[in-house]
């Protein structure tokens, strides 16, 4: 058996990292490390203890605080640097438990202080999750607030832009791949537009809850301790201080369903996003939009005319693989055995992955927004290669007028398989069973005209989306 020879350790950089999303695509998603990293889940554990020991002496579980305290004390996780972190992993490699470490940390801190004499309050009567639910919970609320709502309300005002300026433009629809009533361009923007503003203010207006009630939901520890101190109405005001809810009616873990429903927004946005891509995808292939050719760029390594719609078709990938975690989060996180077992702990501490994915994907979406336009010659002129698409519109004329089974006159006038230029489309209408009025009417229609409501429904698209903001 031939020996294999052991690989040489490796620092941990851009280019040693074990996910792309460390690794290659760091610089894109940089932005939300400082809210799903370790050492951002470090420093809200530290925010949460320092100000629960603020709401202790509120009741008077410890002395009264001065305002220097006071604020100290509610600014003491964002005052947690690197170092610190550093510190309270290393304090976990010998307590192998993470809160544990970082309480111990934070006792430390507190010796030497004026606040010395809190120190054997700090996470009385809690269990770690009363710390790591409120922890997960203000990542995500503050993650989606500053970072993922905003970058997909700006994609949004990318669709929101093409809508407006190509409402008026009359393209082909396509129906099962195949030609079928035209529509405008701006109208499909709309839609898509209208689709993703109505999840996002979904995700944008829900709230998220919360617990703090100790080992096994009831208090057990602060109700025999201090008796006299009503740890409901207390639990309440501590958890919604956060802007969350409050939900006392747990086991030692707060049930999960409030972030399901979260990513289950997420699975649908990106749903709609991946729906964009391939059409989008699809108007590119088939050179209905075009794409910016940069001359330091490059297609293919064989083929040197290629431009490639790689913005999309990433987007699409990263989208898949976002949603295959937000689907397995969904499935698994409302499964704990009896009062809890640790393993969802490992699965939400992954939250940062499948939203790293997904703002990848919403900026790679956007920037291939802004690399591409309409071909509007081309556009126009697949519009006007096949007449036939106006017997929709023959037929449901010729009902108005009374003519008997229009429908199958249509059909077998037009069901060639061949396109009907203009010209067939008039002999066509010369053979209709109508008088020659009704027949001058309808060849005053052409493709172009037969848009229906489009420009009006996108105008009130837009209109509603620029309203829900």
């Amino acid at each position: 058996m031939v020996e294999v020879p052991k690989p040489m350790p490796l620092p941990l950089t851009e280019l040693t990292a074990i996910t792309t999303l460390d690794g290659r695509y760091r610089k894109d998603v940089s932005e939300l490390a400082p809210h799903v990293s370790e050492f951002n889940i470090i420093r809200t554990r530290v925010e949460i203890e320092a100000k629960y020991l603020v709401a202790l002496s509120d009741v008077g579980i410890t002395r009264s605080l001065s305002s220097t305290e006071r604020k100290r004390l509610n600014s003491f996780g964002e005052n947690i640097f690197l170092e610190d972190a550093e510190k309270i992993k290393k304090i976990e490699d010998t307590t192998d438990h993470d809160v544990k470490a970082m309480e111990k940390a934070f006792r430390a801190m507190l010796a030497g202080t004026s606040l010395e004499d809190l120190i054997e309050k700090i996470h009385i009567g809690l269990t770690s999750e009363d710390v790591n639910n409120l922890t997960y919970r203000l990542i995500l609320k503050r993650s989606c607030e500053s970072i993922m709502i905003p970058s997909l309300d700006s994609l949004t005002i990318k669709m929101v832009d093409w809508a407006d300026k190509y409402k008026s433009t009359p393209m082909l629809a396509r129906t099962h791949g195949q030609a079928a009533v035209p529509t405008t361009l701006g109208h499909e923007f709309a839609v898509f537009a209208k689709r993703l503003n109505k999840e996002v203010r979904i995700l944008d207006k829900r709230t998220l809850e919360g617990k703090l009630n100790g080992a096994a939901g009831n208090f057990n520890a602060l109700k025999d301790s201090y008796p006299n101190v009503d740890w409901i109405p207390f639990a309440k005001k501590f958890v919604e201080s956060f802007g969350l809810e409050a939900n006392l009616a747990t086991t030692q873990i707060a049930p999960y369903e409030d972030l399901i429903k979260d990513f289950q927004t997420f699975i649908r946005i990106n749903n709609i996003l991946t729906d964009f891509d391939q059409d989008v995808w699809r108007y590119i292939s088939d050179h209905w939009f075009a794409q910016e050719a940069k001359k330091e760029t490059t297609g293919s390594s064989t083929m040197p005319q290629k431009i490639n719609p790689i913005k999309f078709e990433n987007s699409e990938g990263n989208l898949g693989k976002a949603n295959a975690l937000f689907e397995f989060f969904s499935r698994k996180l409302s499964v704990s055995r009896l009062q809890r077992d640790l393993s969802d702990s490992t699965v939400i501490r992954e939250m940062g992955v499948p939203l790293g994915w997904s703002l990848l994907a919403y900026k790679n979406t956007l920037k291939g927004l802004e690399k591409i336009w309409p071909n509007l010659e081309l556009i126009a002129q697949i519009l006007n290669e096949d007449w036939s698409i106006l017997s929709e519109a023959a037929q449901t004329r010729m009902r108005t007028y009374g003519i008997e089974d229009p429908y199958s006159i249509m059909k077998d006038l037009t069901r060639s398989g061949e396109k009907i230029n203009k010209n067939k489309w008039l002999g066509i209408i010369n053979q209709l069973p109508i008088n020659e009025a009704q027949k001058a009417e309808l060849k005053e229609l052409t493709p172009e005209k037969y848009i229906g409501l489009a420009i009006k429904l996108t105008d009130e698209a837009i209109k509603e989306i620029k309203s829900s903001e």
